[in-house]
C-alpha cells in the first residue's frame, strides 16, 4: 500500500482545538444546518445537540436502546421531514427527522424521531419503528447509518459473530443494506424485494460518496486485514471465505481497494470530500487520508495524539471534526475525554 500522498492532498495540521468535551462512550456526529451537531452516546442511549462553541443539550433518550459489549445507541441520520407529529418544527429549518440505529433486548432496529424546537431546546418526538429484526450480539453490530445522493437510507449490518449469515441472501446480518425513509424496500434494490444492497461483511460501521459519485465502505477484519472497500449494488464482499484480498479461485469475490493490519486500523467513521476519504481508526489511534483520484495512497496522522477515534465529519467552516471513543471500556481516556477536536487542513 502506498504511504506517501500525493502532492496538493488537504492533511490535518497543528494541536486541533476542542469543539466539545467530556463526553460518555460518543458513537456518530449528525450535523445540522446551523452548525450544531447531534451526538449520540452509546451507553446511555442519549442524544446530545452540541453547540459551535462546545455547549451541550440534552435532547433526549432513545427508548429501547439496551448496552452489552459494542452494541447500545449507534448511528444517527438527519433529514428534512414531515411535521406529522411534530408540534414544535426548528423555526429555522423547519421539520426534521432523526434516524438512530440502536441495540434493544432482542434487535438491533431503526427508528425514526421528530426533531422538535430550536438550536439550545431541541427535543425528540416519539420514535417510530422502521426496520426490525436485524441480529444483535456484543460485538459486530455495525450501525453506521447515512442517507446517500440518492435520497435513500443505507445501513450497515454486522455479521453479530455468525460469520455464515453473511452470505445468507435471506438474512439481514453481514450486510449493507438500503431502504427507504419509511423503510421499504427501493425498486431498483440489486436483489428484488430485498433491502440488501451488498453482502459478505463482517462489521462496516463508515459508509460515504465521493465528489466522482463512488461509495466507499470502512470495514473491520478479524485478526488480520482490515479493509476500505468501493461498493458496488448486488457484489458480494467475501467474508467468511476472505478476509483482505482473496487467493485461489475466488473470483466470485470483490476486493478491498485498500487494506491494513489491523493494529494499524480497526476503522469505524469516514468522510470524504472530492476525492479525499478520512478514516477514524479505534485500535489504530490513528486518522488515515486517502487520496482516491488515481490508484489510492494512504498516510496516517495524528498516531497515538489523541487515542481511539470514532467518528469524522466535516464543519461548515471547512475544518475537519475528529470525535475520540476512549471512554468506550477499550482506551485510556484522557481529561476531559471524550472529545470533539477541530483540525485545518493544509494541502500537502
Amino acid at each position: 500500500m502506498p504511504t506517501v500522498l500525493p502532492t496538493g492532498v488537504p492533511v490535518p495540521t497543528g494541536d486541533g482545538t476542542n469543539v466539545a468535551t467530556d463526553l460518555a462512550a460518543p458513537w456518530s456526529i449528525a450535523l445540522l444546518a446551523d452548525a450544531t451537531m447531534l451526538v449520540s452516546e452509546r451507553d446511555t442511549g442519549r442524544v446530545l445537540e452540541v453547540s459551535a462553541s462546545g455547549a451541550k443539550h440534552e435532547v433526549g433518550r432513545v427508548a429501547g436502546v439496551v448496552h452489552a459489549g459494542e452494541g447500545g445507541l449507534l448511528g444517527l441520520a438527519t433529514r428534512a421531514g414531515f411535521c406529522d407529529g411534530n408540534p414544535r418544527p426548528d423555526p429555522a429549518a423547519g421539520c426534521l427527522d432523526v434516524f438512530a440505529y440502536l441495540t434493544t433486548a432482542t434487535d438491533n432496529r431503526i427508528v425514526r424521531l421528530p426533531l422538535m424546537g430550536g438550536a439550545g431546546s431541541r427535543s425528540l418526538g416519539p420514535a417510530t419503528v422502521i426496520l426490525q429484526g436485524i441480529a444483535k450480539a456484543g460485538n459486530h453490530n455495525g450501525g453506521r447509518i447515512v442517507f446517500g445522493p440518492d435520497g435513500m437510507l443505507y445501513a450497515t449490518a454486522g455479521d453479530a459473530g455468525n460469520g455464515s449469515s453473511a452470505q445468507d441472501p435471506s438474512s439481514l446480518s453481514g450486510k449493507i443494506l438500503r431502504l427507504t425513509a419509511d423503510g421499504g424496500v427501493p425498486a431498483d434494490n440489486p436483489f428484488p424485494g430485498s433491502l440488501v444492497y451488498s453482502l459478505g461483511h463482517r462489521n462496516v460501521q463508515g459508509v460515504a460518496w465521493d465528489s466522482r459519485g463512488r461509495m466507499w465502505a470502512s470495514e473491520f477484519g478479524q485478526n488480520t486485514w482490515d479493509e476500505l472497500n468501493e461498493i458496488k449494488p448486488g457484489r458480494n464482499y467475501g467474508w467468511p471465505m476472505v478476509e483482505g484480498m482473496h487467493q485461489g479461485d475466488l473470483a466470485q469475490f470483490t476486493d478491498p481497494v485498500l487494506v491494513w493490519p489491523t493494529d494499524q486500523a480497526s476503522p469505524s467513521g469516514i468522510a470524504i470530500r472530492g476525492t479525499t476519504l478520512y478514516m477514524a481508526a479505534l485500535r489504530g489511534e490513528r486518522l488515515w487520508v486517502i487520496d482516491l483520484a488515481g490508484r489510492p495512497r494512504a498516510q496516517a496522522f495524528l498516531t497515538g495524539r489523541l487515542g481511539r477515534l470514532r467518528d469524522v465529519v466535516f464543519a461548515p467552516d471547512g475544518r475537519l471534526w475528529v470525535m475520540t471513543n476512549n471512554t468506550d471500556g477499550r482506551g485510556s481516556p484522557a481529561s476531559g475525554d471524550d472529545r470533539i477536536v477541530a483540525f485545518n487542513l493544509t494541502p500537502s
